[in-house]
């Protein structure tokens, strides 16, 4: 979400997919935002992309965290949203290296 509000190209085909996110990975984006641009824009962007959040079950909390703990390079955000996508039968897009050999990667840079 970060590269799609940056305007990043490569990432661009996807505003036509079908867009899921961890409540997690939203709260990255808020941060990203505010230190970025500022309150008003980082809750403006939080609003557009609240209505596509899901919110973890505890179960893939536990899942996500054994992974961080197998690749301590990933964000706790990335891990819970990797295992989100995979529970939900999705697709986890990223630019992040980390995340190159995984299954079930859509790999953007």
């Amino acid at each position: 979400m970060i590269e799609l509000i940056r305007g990043n190209p490569r990432y661009r085909r996807y505003l036509s997919a079908e867009l899921r996110t961890s409540l997690w990975n939203l709260v990255e984006l808020y941060l990203a935002m505010l230190r970025d641009r500022g309150e008003e824009e980082a809750r403006r962007q939080f609003a557009r992309f609240r209505g596509i959040a899901v919110d973890p079950e505890d179960e893939w909390l536990f899942e996500a965290m054994a992974l961080k703990m197998r690749r301590p390079k990933l964000s706790y955000a990335d891990a819970v949203g990797y295992t989100a996508a995979r529970r939900l039968g999705a697709r986890f897009l990223t630019g992040d290296e980390a995340f190159r050999r995984l299954p079930d990667v859509e790999f953007c840079r």
